[in-house]
């Protein structure tokens, strides 16, 4: 788009910058925590005085090395996570002191075990349920132990007055990336879906928050005001739901947009999942973290209603005209939720539906560069 304020190119660039901004991190003997999920609560991260940074896992690069100790039938992302590590080709899991992973599905925890030969892991129990008492408290629980952890790795003291300020840093940092997905809501769209990717994941990658918001804050504003758009009111309007979208953004978001629709919404984890509920400042710090990150509506809750309800929303609040569900080559949990997403999607809201299953490998662009023209040619 030729709209976007100049600001946007330096999110592009986060990511490889990123690395030479950790390194300098640990040449000031500062302490760096590798994370791969939104379930890691990085409010406890920052209270323990160090940089939580995600980890490499979203290219086909390193996958070949990962088959060689993983299954060729696993989930891409796992086998692209553990073949960054093995191979060292991730600056950010080079220069992580430890790693905190989470059981969100059974490939994720067993590849940790291997990972735990190789770095030190700490692995979070996350229930497989919201509904249930002991679930949240099995979760406070993990988020204690989590604390005991990185007290004891780094030698620091985690006070709630540590936690409070974590929290209300990290919830402004929402409100802000929250508002800036929101633009998806304008009629027409003043943002591509790849813009909006692109802007998202750099800020996660942005370490200087006062950088990043500021640099948010002049987008939103300019978007707001410009008026200027490629799109009209009847460019067709897209949901992307599903698997973590990393991996695959421009395969998938550029082949919709190519066909001449736009992508006004992420429900995806690098997308609105994590942004759209804050943690409670009134609550104990302790409490409130786990009660906001066990509200996550991933599919690895059963049953995961918060997706449904989540879904329902979003169709309404930005008006959508087709949902495309992306589901990562053997994520059953997000394969098998489909049937449903499809019923509530088609059947309650009335609006058009796809599923494409597909991996890191650009084998399979074409065909779904066809398909998604297929799609948006039927709105």
């Amino acid at each position: 788009m030729n709209n976007l304020p100049e600001k946007f190119d330096e999110f592009g660039e986060k990511r490889r910058d990123g690395f030479l901004k950790v390194k300098e991190f640990k040449d000031r003997g500062e302490n760096v925590v590798g994370t791969f999920c939104t379930y890691t609560p990085k409010e406890v991260i920052y209270a323990a005085k160090a940089h939580p940074i995600s980890l490499c896992s979203v290219s086909e690069e390193t996958i070949p090395e990962a088959e060689k100790h993983l299954p060729k039938n696993l989930c891409p992302l796992i086998k692209a996570s553990y073949g960054f590590t093995i191979t060292d080709k991730c600056p950010y899991m080079y220069f992580a002191d430890m790693v905190v992973g989470e059981t969100t599905c059974d490939g994720k925890k067993k590849m940790y075990e291997l990972l735990g030969e190789v770095k030190d892991t700490h692995v979070m129990q996350l229930p497989q349920t919201q509904d249930k008492d002991h679930a949240m408290a099995l979760w406070k629980s993990e988020i204690e132990f989590l604390i005991e952890k990185l007290e004891k790795k780094f030698d620091v003291r985690v006070t709630e007055d540590d936690l409070k300020k974590s929290i209300e840093s990290c919830n402004e940092d929402r409100r802000l990336l929250k508002e800036f997905h929101e633009l998806g809501k304008i009629k027409p769209s003043v943002i591509s879906g790849f813009d909006m990717f692109t802007v998202l994941n750099g800020a996660n990658y942005t370490f200087d928050k006062i950088v990043m918001r500021t640099n948010v804050r002049e987008m939103i504003n300019t978007l707001k005001e410009k008026g200027d758009t490629p799109y009209t009111d009847e460019t067709p309007r897209i949901l992307i739901t599903g698997c973590p979208i990393g991996g695959v953004a421009e395969k998938m978001i550029k082949s919709i947009e190519d066909a001449g629709a736009v992508v006004v919404a992420l429900e995806n984890c690098q997308g609105y999942k994590e942004l759209h509920e804050e943690v409670d400042e009134t609550l104990d710090p302790v409490e409130a973290i786990a009660k906001k990150y066990l509200n996550i509506p991933c599919s690895v809750m059963t049953p995961n209603k918060g997706r449904e309800d989540l879904l329902k929303d979003m169709v309404e609040e930005y008006k959508v005209d087709g949902v495309v569900d992306m589901v990562l080559q053997a994520c059953h949990t997000y394969n098998i939720e489909s049937y449903n997403v499809k019923r509530i999607i088609t059947k309650e809201k009335e609006v058009p539906y796809i599923a494409l299953e597909t991996n890191y490998s650009e084998s399979d662009r074409g065909q779904i560069q066809t398909r998604m023209e297929a799609f948006i040619e039927m709105l």
